[in-house]
């Protein structure tokens, strides 16, 4: 099995953030993201954005981590 990277394990925790993320908008109306960093400001553009490009790394990773 391959071991993870640094890049992987940043890519695996984003994801996992955004998931979560939605998870609370879907069962409580309460976007995480935006309360702490301002709604649609910078800061929540740059992490929405690298939530999605680090969702898009562990689609491409995942059957390279998969393969025996």
């Amino acid at each position: 099995m391959n071991k993870l990277n640094v890049l992987d394990w940043v890519a695996l925790v984003l994801v996992i953030v955004g998931g979560l993320n939605w998870g609370l908008v879907g069962i409580m109306d309460f976007d995480l993201v935006s309360t702490i960093f301002g709604d649609m400001s910078v800061i929540s553009r740059v992490v929405y954005t690298l939530v999605g490009l680090s969702a898009v790394y562990i689609a491409v990773l995942s059957p390279k981590v998969t393969k025996n």
